[in-house]
């Protein structure tokens, strides 16, 4: 639970670093424009959720999964791999870009599912 707190907390601060000073938020192999259009996309409670789920045993809402998938898997991968090569997450980079990959797959499913056809 402590690392979960820790992985939301680091969140928060860097989406605090991001609006308030862009250049110290993306590493110069980043696409500052990809970068900056993700963040904006969804809110930070479902960013809690899904970073929550991806990298402890949080659930994705149906909402949330609504706003991922509105967001676009480009900007989920991007975003969710920036935190994983944390050095404190790089260890279980694999395991966190499975379970990444498994939380975008779920999404779309029920979002499918939900959506007037």
């Amino acid at each position: 639970m402590a690392k979960i707190n820790f992985i939301m907390l680091s969140f928060v601060v860097l989406v605090v670093a991001i609006t308030c000073v862009p250049s110290l938020a993306v590493e110069e192999n980043e696409p500052k424009k990809l970068w900056d259009q993700c963040v904006v996309k969804i809110s930070p409670n479902c960013a809690l959720k899904i970073i929550s789920q991806v990298f402890g045993d949080g659930v994705v809402s149906i909402p949330c999964c609504k706003e991922l998938v509105q967001e676009g898997k480009e900007c989920h991968d991007t975003l969710i791999k920036y935190i994983a090569d944390r050095p404190s997450l790089i260890g279980n980079e694999s395991k966190y870009l499975k379970k990444r990959d498994a939380v975008w797959v779920y999404c779309v499913s029920v979002s499918k599912a939900v959506s007037p056809a």
